[in-house]
């Protein structure tokens, strides 16, 4: 078991950090926690200006009885400054604390702080919650013919969980079905509906387009998504759309130009080895061609200015913002790689057509290299959230070293879980962590009832998800339980008429673990300070200018932890159902030590 209460402290949030969106030129003050016991007596601030380093003293900003916070100030001449701290207090005098942690010894400048000076995501964003629907499951509002590529399907029909069926299952779901729920997604403490994908397609899934220019029929038309955009936004709330900006179907009408005519400028969309026969496609599926990014004429197509299809969509009748499907492989092949050029020209032209439009983008592990800060506002946290708690709460079995795609799951203790954390979230900039798409579930990984087999372990997966950093996201049918042995078999349609399918458990956690985050400004914009880590339990604290809330987080019966009440209070005010917690008369707060359990507390 690691303590690291009485460990110095620095994060990107407004705890730390005077100015979250400075100027080229302006100066930022960086303030740095060290608690007394830390035996911490002198501070550098060491940055990167134009390639070089420079180290400056520290003064002291203020104290208390239990710590010092020392202020460093830097100058942000470079778009991106990147900053860390030498300190004393270990035996050879000499350590770095950078985003990673506390290092005796030299570091890189990977996992340094940053200060960024490009625009920042839209406000909004902070205070966002995801709710993701695949329109053709979430309900159905009027019932339509089955297109001819269709397996018509009934309501209450079983899902084909694999097989050449899964793709083809029509079950009709459609926008103003899901206009007809938005009470239900408000309830859950979700602000942001983000659909899958809405255009005409050949698949129930929709990411194989065969156009851009209008919303499906079968989801209702373009009439049906503005009165779906204007229903959410009178109430406040935001609504994201889904983009394929690798790929397309082969049905799409700019391919169907393009094999019947190769000197046609819809052919330089893409990549031919031979026309019309031979073309890359994505992961070899034929039906799935891949774009070609150099072609000046589908970029100016598909996401630059202001009749692309990136702009079209955005505005009050509209989006206020994309997912990027697939965005780590967009731009990417072989020798030739886009990928920046164009995250950077899709967040150009939504900043143009809609300035307070949000970009997410699809990613399944490090995303770090595309991140620098002027692309995606943020990336599916697969990688630094989700992958290392499922390690942490799946229940041990045999792994399978497996080719393909995908890496196998151990399982893991809680300290491999925070050091994964930390790590992915130290290889980028803070903004990108605090904009990261958190999730449990999606639609393309096994239910998280399913996965983890146990309700209490869910509850806590929900919890961490409700108050770690980044944008949660949750996948409908979460909140009540569904079950789905992998993405596709999770894919089955709400039972909306069936209210004895939903586990009403599930469903008043969710509520009330959602209403605490937004009840509370450090769940929405605080830092992230680690107090102790061991293998059946965690326990941070969420930290903001408005308040702070201590977390712990149990996936088993685990050796007690016991804090010091004069560092958090005498009294810990429960959250979200936690009863509270009063220090004893040694003044030490001896938090529950029963698991799998999901505490939250308000420090007195």
């Amino acid at each position: 078991m690691a303590h690291l209460w009485d460990t110095p402290h620095h994060d990107g949030s407004a705890t730390y950090v005077s100015d979250l969106t400075p100027d080229l030129g302006d100066e930022v003050s960086v303030f740095l926690r060290v608690p007394r016991a830390s035996g911490v007596t002198q501070a550098l601030l060491r940055s990167s200006i134009d390639g070089e380093q420079v180290l400056v003293e520290t003064t002291v900003d203020r104290e208390t009885d239990q710590e010092i916070w020392l202020r460093g100030d830097l100058v942000v001449e470079n778009p991106v400054v990147s900053y860390r701290w030498l300190l004393d207090g270990v035996p050879h005098g000499y350590q770095w604390l950078n985003q990673a942690g506390a290092f005796q010894r030299d570091v890189t400048d990977a996992e340094d702080f940053r200060i960024s000076t490009y625009a920042p995501p839209p406000a909004w964003a902070a205070d966002a919650v995801l709710y993701q629907v695949f329109p053709d499951r979430f309900d159905k509002s009027v019932d339509r013919p089955a297109p001819d590529w269709a397996v018509p399907q009934a309501w209450d029909d079983p899902v084909v969980g694999s097989g050449p069926e899964t793709p083809l299952q029509y079950y009709g779901g459609d926008l103003d079905g899901v206009r007809a729920h938005l009470d239900h997604i408000a309830s859950l403490g979700a602000n942001t509906v983000y659909l899958t994908p809405f255009f005409p397609a050949r698949s129930n899934h929709r990411y194989d387009a065969s156009t851009f220019d209008r919303v499906d029929p079968l989801l209702g038309g373009d009439s049906a998504l503005a009165r779906l955009a204007d229903d959410v936004h009178r109430r406040g709330m935001r609504l994201m759309g889904d983009l394929t900006t690798n790929h397309c179907g082969d049905a799409h009408d700019w391919f169907q130009r393009a094999l019947a005519d190769a000197t046609s400028p819809e052919a330089g969309y893409f990549v031919f080895t031979r026309h019309p026969d031979d073309y890359v496609c994505w992961f070899g599926y034929r039906s799935l061609p891949k774009f070609d990014h150099r072609d000046a004429g589908l970029r100016a197509a598909l996401y630059e200015g202001p009749t692309s299809t990136v702009a079209r969509w955005l505005g009050p009748s509209g989006l206020d913002g994309w997912r990027i499907d697939v965005a780590n492989m967009t731009g990417r092949l072989g020798a030739t790689d886009l990928n920046h050029e164009v995250a950077t020209a899709i967040r150009a032209t939504m900043a143009a057509a809609d300035p307070d439009s949000l970009l997410l983008a699809e990613h399944s592990h490090d995303a770090s290299h595309d991140l620098a800060g002027d692309g995606w506002h943020g990336v599916m946290n697969y990688a630094g959230f989700a992958r290392p708690l499922w390690q942490w709460l799946k229940p041990p079995e045999e792994i399978r070293f497996e080719p393909g795609p995908f890496t196998p799951l151990p399982s893991f203790p809680g300290t491999a879980m925070v050091d994964t954390m930390r790590a992915f979230s130290a290889a980028q900039p803070w903004r990108a962590t605090a904009h990261a798409l958190n999730l449990v579930g999606s639609h393309d990984v096994p239910r998280i009832a399913t996965f983890l087999g146990d309700d209490a372990l869910v509850t806590v997966a929900f919890g961490l998800l409700a108050s770690m950093p980044g944008i949660p996201m949750l996948w409908a049918g979460d909140e009540i339980g569904q079950k789905g042995t992998n993405g596709e078999d999770g894919r089955r349609p709400f039972p909306w008429h069936d209210t004895s399918q939903w586990d009403d458990r599930r469903l008043a956690t969710t509520r009330a673990l959602f209403g605490a985050r937004a009840d509370h400004a450090a769940l929405r914009h605080g830092g992230l300070r680690w107090v102790n880590v061991a293998a059946g339990a965690v326990t941070f604290l969420r930290e903001a200018p408005e308040g702070r809330v201590l977390v712990h987080a149990a996936r088993s019966a685990h050796d007690v932890v016991r804090l010091p009440a004069a560092a958090f209070g005498r009294e810990l005010v429960g959250i979200a159902g936690t009863e509270d917690v009063r220090a004893d008369a040694d003044g030490t707060l001896t938090l529950p030590d029963d698991g799998p359990r999901f505490s939250m507390w308000q420090p007195a």
